[in-house]
């Protein structure tokens, strides 16, 4: 299966990341992408732009080499299941992720991981939670999948799971079997650091063929889809909003 899409992707602003917008653009059209989420990470993590940078992603064409862009964060999910990105800004954008991210929350019991996650599935700017498969934060899939399906959101399954945070496999396998059963959408994403990474689902789509996620369950399959989930979800993708000053 080909995805089109790839909605979870890091440009040098994230500050360990290491290639431009238009250096992720070319690669994505290299690729036969037709549509690229740059997401960098919340404010909290070391290195990471400020909500200025968010504020002002509006200056990003809507086109880049050829290539859609949709303009997002991978935001943090703190110890209360909030985010580290103000309202103002983040109705401004295309694309909300969250995410566990240890540089800045602690790891708690299964509960209190499981709690916290679906506290941040219920934030009506989150679209999808990024990584929940990270054997840092062990969850419950049941309750978190039953949740994601209850608010209309999206789960993620991700390549650069499977370098970074070893031990994810047999947790995004249960996640993506429980995804195949209660019939919620898959997001197949990179997570992409660096260009040559832009688009790379083969370890991720691995995990969720061998869940039997069928492809209509799978958000990233077609760029078209991705759309009509932000429309849904009461977001516009004009060219240009009006930053906010």
């Amino acid at each position: 299966m080909f995805l089109e899409a790839d909605l979870h992707v890091h440009s040098v602003a994230s500050g360990h990341a290491y290639s431009t917008i238009q250096e992720i653009a070319r690669e994505a059209r290299k690729k036969g992408l037709k549509l690229v989420a740059i997401t960098e990470h919340g404010p909290q993590m070391t290195g990471a732009p400020s909500p200025l940078y968010f504020n002002n992603m509006w200056v990003i064409h809507r086109q880049v080499e050829g290539v859609e862009i949709l303009r997002g964060i991978e935001a943090n999910i703190l110890e209360d299941g909030s985010i580290d990105l103000a309202e103002r800004y983040l109705r401004r954008l295309d694309l909300v992720l969250a995410g566990f991210h240890a540089e800045c929350i602690e790891p708690g019991s299964v509960e209190e991981n499981t709690r916290t996650m679906i506290k941040a599935l219920e934030n009506p700017y989150v679209d999808i939670i990024s990584h929940p498969g990270n054997p840092h934060f062990q969850i419950d899939p049941e309750q978190v999948v039953r949740a994601t399906k209850r608010l209309g959101k999206i789960l993620e399954i991700n390549n650069n799971s499977f370098r970074v945070r070893r031990g994810s496999y047999e947790n995004c396998l249960e996640i993506a079997r429980w995804a195949a059963h209660l019939g919620v959408m898959i997001a197949v994403n990179s997570d992409s650091h660096f260009t040559y990474d832009v688009g790379e689902s083969d370890q991720a789509m691995a995990i969720v063929r061998e869940a039997g996620v069928p492809e209509e369950l799978i958000l990233t399959a077609k760029a078209q889809w991705v759309k009509e989930y932000i429309w849904k979800r009461g977001k516009r993708l004009g060219e240009h909003t009006t930053a906010i000053v």
